[in-house]
């Protein structure tokens, strides 16, 4: 009777063994780390990190994927690295030399030139030193054609975009426009901004309202270069019982939407932002 009671806990053990060798276990992939990231941009870059001086680190998010910011200096030429975390590919790499900024991705070419969204500012070359809050203001300001004492700041930060650091400016004029910009906080360039009217502008009475070309006309107005074959998207809509246009314009690697006054004319919103990788 021993012997077959010691028989059959052995067997039972022998299940429970047998049944944890067997379950399989799942493996996380894991982020290659800092330095890794850091290796990648270098080797990239074909620079050593002696010759480099580094000013921004770390990691970032961007819907579902995780990648590191790796952005250092080197000579007069800046580098900004965006490194998958999990695979460690090279997802976009943008280089400033002097005043030409290339930028380039794994996934296609990117055109970065965007003559209507620059300030003059933002010509100056990047010394790898942040550009600091006033000017970064002074450059939203030169952009919108205002000067400080037409308008009221609401904020000027330091933020992230896009793997890139950036100054996020807003302010209002005294007729309560609204302007949204952010600034390329190593370059001083305008990387995106937007503009509100917060108030509609009376129609004149007459009943008429201009027409969807008319609009087109108004908006293409404001992209020197671009074409009606550049807006890729435009219809008639309605906002507090008032008719108004909107659309989009694709041109010189930036991308604009808008909506216009089918009264008066006037733009009641304007925004602008690089039509990159992540957009």
């Amino acid at each position: 009777m021993k012997n077959k009671m010691k028989i059959f806990v052995l067997s039972v053990l022998a299940c429970f063994v047998l049944a944890g060798c067997g379950s399989p276990t799942s493996v996380q992939a894991q982020p290659i780390g800092l330095e890794a990231a850091k290796a990648v941009a270098l080797e990239d870059a074909g620079l050593s990190a002696s010759a480099v001086s580094f000013t921004t680190t770390g990691l970032d998010r961007q819907g579902d994927t995780e990648y590191y910011a790796i952005d250092f200096t080197s000579g007069d030429s800046s580098y900004q690295y965006d490194i998958d975390a999990i695979s460690g590919r090279v997802i976009e790499c943008r280089i400033s030399e002097g005043t030409a900024l290339a930028a380039q991705t794994t996934a296609q070419p990117q055109t970065t030139s965007a003559p209507a969204a620059q300030s003059s500012s933002a010509q100056t070359q990047s010394s790898g030193e942040l550009i600091g809050e006033q000017a970064a203001r002074d450059a939203a300001l030169e952009h919108a054609g205002l000067t400080e004492s037409q308008v009221t700041f609401l904020k000027t930060k330091l933020d992230r975009e896009d793997g890139r650091q950036v100054y996020e400016v807003e302010f209002y004029t005294q007729d309560y426009k609204e302007y949204d910009y952010e600034i390329d906080a190593l370059t001083g360039e305008v990387y995106s901004y937007d503009y509100d009217a917060e108030t509609y502008f009376q129609s004149s009475g007459s009943g008429s309202e201009i027409s969807a070309e008319e609009a087109k006309a108004l908006a293409l107005a404001q992209v020197p270069g671009a074409t009606e074959s550049d807006i890729i998207e435009f219809k008639t809509d309605r906002d507090d019982g008032r008719i108004e246009y909107e659309g989009e314009i694709l041109y010189s690697g930036m991308k604009y939407e808008f909506e216009i006054d089918a009264y008066s004319g006037a733009i009641r919103s304007w925004e602008a932002e690089k039509a990159g990788l992540w957009g």
